[in-house]
C-alpha cells in the first residue's frame, strides 16, 4: 500500500508530496520509512532523488571509504542521520563516544573556531588510523555538510514506527481507520471531503447522515461508514448525541412526529432542524426536506407542546407521561429541493457534495472532451507544466487589483475530487464577467505548473457547462426511461413548473419511454426543452420514482 503511495491518513506520510516520493522510492522495510521522515524537510529533500536512485540500481552507493560501509550501507551511502556523523567519527578518528557528540553539536552550530579545531582532530585520529589525510579532510567537509541538517535516528525511527501501525491499520481495518481518522477531524470539513474520497477509492461505502442509523460521531457497519450527525455544520454535539441515545434506546424513529415527540427539539434549535434537513438526516421518515426546513418553527412548537404536556401528566398523581393526546397537526406542503438546489443545500450543510455531485450528469460529456478532475491535474502536473480542460462547480470569487491596478480574480470550484482554486487575470475576467457567479456550472482550460512542489491553477478560458451541449447551433434532445407510469405526473408538474422563458426557447425533442418489461414504447412529446437547461433538467427529472435514466442526445 505505501510503495503505491496510498498513505492519505497514515502518519506523517499523508502530505501529497510524500506520498509522490513514497511511490518513487517503492519502499518496502521499515528503514526506508525511517529515512523518508529524516530525508523530507528542507536541505535534506535535495538528497531524496540520490537515495532513491541508489535504491533502484541505478546509480552506486558511495561510502566515501571502506572503513564506513558498514555505517552506510542501509542509506545506500547517503549521510542521514547525527547517528551516522558519529559513528564515522569513532570509526574513521577514534573519537570517544563523548568527544563525537561534541562534534555533532559543532556541526550542527557550525561555529568556526570550534569546526577548524574538530577538523584537525578528525583528520589526526584518521591519521593514526592509516587513512590518507587529504581524504580524510575531504570526508570532513563532506559530513560537515550533511550534519548541518542531520536528523537523529531514534527519534524518526520512532515517528517511523508509528506511520507503520497506521498504515497497517489502514490496510487491514479500512472502514474502521478511515471513520476513526474522520472522528479527530469532524469539525474539518476540508478534510472530511477527502476521506470520503479516500473511502469510495478504498471501496468503503459513506453512508450519507441518517437520524436512525448514524451515531453523534462517526460509525461503522461492517465496510460502511455511517456519517456522523455532529459532522454536520452548526447543529451541536450534544444535541446530536441525544438523538442518537434517544434511537438507540427506543429503536428506529417511524416519522416526523414519532421523532418530535420522542426528541424534544428545543435543545436542537431552528438552526439545527434546518441544518439536519439540508443534510437529509430525516430521508428515513420524511422525504420533503424543504418542508422541514421551511416549516422548523411550525415542528419546533409542536414537540415543545408534545414535551409540556407530557412534563404535566408526570406532574399528576397517576400520570406516566406516555399516552399524550395531543392532536397531531398536518404540515403545510411545499414542492421539495430537487436536482442541483437539493445537492447545493446538502453541500452548505456538510461542506462538500456527499450523496451526488452537480458534474455527475455531465459524465459523458466531460469524458468526451478529456476533462480531467482535479486531482489529476494535480498528480499530473507534478514537476513539469501543462495545460487541461477541467470542469467545476463556483464556489466563491475572490476580486484583487495587482500593483499595476489590474483586476484580477481568485475563483474556488469544485468536483469530485474537492475543491481547487484558478487564478484568473484581468482579460478573463472581462470576457468571464457574466458567467463568474457562484453556483454556475464552468468549463475551464486552465494552465497547471508547479512552482516548488504547489502546482498553481491559472485559468486560460471559461465557458458555461451546459453551452458545450449545443454544438454548430442545434440542440440537444432529451430521451426520459419510465419504468412506472405513475411518474408520468410528477414529470408533468415538473415540466409545467419551467419558466415561462425557457419554455419559449427554441424547440428540442423530448421522448418518453415506456419499459415496463421487455419492449420499450417511444412517445415523442410536444413539449419545449430549454437548450441551455437541459442538464439541469435532467438533474430535476432523475429523482423522481419510477423514473429510471434521463439520456441527453
Amino acid at each position: 500500500m505505501l510503495s503505491k503511495g496510498d498513505a492519505i491518513g497514515v502518519f506523517q506520510l499523508e502530505s501529497s508530496g510524500m506520498r509522490s516520493t513514497l511511490r518513487g522510492l517503492n519502499a518496502d522495510c521499515l528503514e526506508d520509512i525511517i529515512a523518508l521522515v529524516s530525508l523530507y524537510r528542507p536541505g535534506p529533500m535535495d538528497n531524496i532523488p540520490t537515495y532513491i536512485d541508489r535504491k533502484a540500481g541505478r546509480e552506486a552507493p558511495d561510502y566515501l571509504h571502506p572503513l564506513l560501509e558498514e555505517v552506510l550501507k542501509e542509506t545506500y551511502g547517503v549521510i542521514i542521520y547525527q547517528e551516522q556523523v558519529m559513528q564515522i567519527a569513532q570509526i574513521l578518528s577514534g573519537y570517544s563516544l563523548g568527544e563525537a557528540d561534541l562534534l555533532r553539536r559543532a556541526m550542527g552550530k557550525k561555529k568556526k573556531e570550534e569546526m577548524d579545531k574538530q577538523k584537525v582532530r578528525f583528520v589526526e585520529g584518521a591519521r593514526n588510523n592509516n587513512v590518507d589525510p587529504e581524504k580524510a579532510e575531504s570526508i570532513f567537509e563532506l559530513v560537515a555538510k550533511f550534519a548541518g541538517y542531520g536528523f537523529n535516528k531514534s527519534h524518526a525511527a520512532a515517528y517511523a514506527w508509528i506511520s507503520y501501525q497506521t498504515a497497517f491499520l489502514k490496510a487491514n481495518h479500512t472502514a474502521a481507520f478511515l471513520a476513526a481518522s474522520m472522528s479527530l477531524d469532524i469539525t474539518l470539513t476540508d478534510k472530511l471531503a477527502v476521506f470520503v474520497g479516500e473511502a469510495k477509492r478504498c471501496d468503503v461505502e459513506v453512508c450519507p447522515p441518517c437520524i436512525n442509523r448514524s451515531q453523534a460521531d462517526f460509525s461503522i457497519d461492517g465496510n460502511h461508514i455511517h456519517y456522523a450527525l455532529a459532522a454536520i455544520k452548526n447543529v451541536g454535539e450534544e444535541a446530536m448525541a441525544q438523538i442518537s441515545m434517544a434511537c438507540q434506546k427506543g429503536g428506529a424513529f417511524t416519522d416526523i412526529y414519532n421523532f418530535l415527540e420522542r426528541v424534544d427539539v428545543r435543545k436542537i434549535g431552528k438552526r439545527g432542524i434546518e441544518q439536519l434537513a439540508k443534510a437529509g438526516a430525516f430521508d428515513a421518515i420524511h422525504q420533503n426536506r424543504a418542508q422541514i426546513f421551511t416549516h422548523a418553527d411550525f415542528l419546533i412548537r409542536y414537540s415543545a407542546a408534545f414535551h409540556e404536556e407530557k412534563s404535566s401528566n408526570q406532574g399528576g398523581l397517576f400520570g406516566d407521561g406516555e399516552n399524550i393526546a395531543l392532536e397531531r397537526p398536518k404540515i403545510p406542503f411545499i414542492n421539495d429541493w430537487f436536482g442541483g438546489e437539493r445537492l447545493d443545500r446538502e453541500c452548505a450543510a456538510l461542506g462538500f457534495y456527499l450523496t451526488g455531485h452537480p458534474l455527475d450528469d455531465y459524465d459523458q460529456a466531460l469524458a468526451e472532451r478529456g476533462v480531467l478532475s482535479q486531482s489529476e491535474v494535480l498528480e499530473e502536473a507534478k514537476g513539469t507544466r501543462l495545460t487541461a480542460q477541467m470542469a467545476g462547480i463556483l464556489r466563491e470569487v475572490t476580486r484583487r487589483r495587482s500593483k499595476s491596478g489590474k483586476a484580477f480574480a481568485w475563483i474556488t470550484l469544485s468536483d469530485r475530487t474537492g475543491e481547487y482554486e484558478v487564478t484568473v487575470f484581468s482579460e478573463l475576467i472581462e470576457t468571464a464577467r457574466d458567467k463568474l457567479e457562484v453556483g454556475a456550472r464552468l468549463f475551464l482550460s486552465v494552465t497547471a505548473e508547479d512552482r516548488e512542489g504547489n502546482v498553481r491553477l491559472t485559468g486560460e478560458a471559461i465557458r458555461l457547462l451546459d453551452e458545450i451541449h449545443t454544438q454548430n447551433g442545434q440542440s440537444t434532445s432529451l430521451k426520459i426511461i419510465v419504468e412506472q407510469p405513475q411518474a408520468f405526473a410528477a414529470i408533468k408538474k415538473r415540466l409545467n413548473a419551467l419558466p415561462e422563458e425557457d419554455v419559449a426557447s427554441e424547440n428540442k425533442p423530448l421522448t418518453l419511454v415506456l419499459a415496463p418489461q421487455d419492449v420499450d414504447y417511444e412517445v415523442e412529446m410536444n413539449v419545449s426543452v430549454p437548450a441551455v437547461s437541459t442538464m439541469a433538467m435532467k438533474s430535476v427529472l432523475k429523482t423522481i420514482e419510477g423514473v429510471a435514466d434521463i439520456v441527453v442526445e
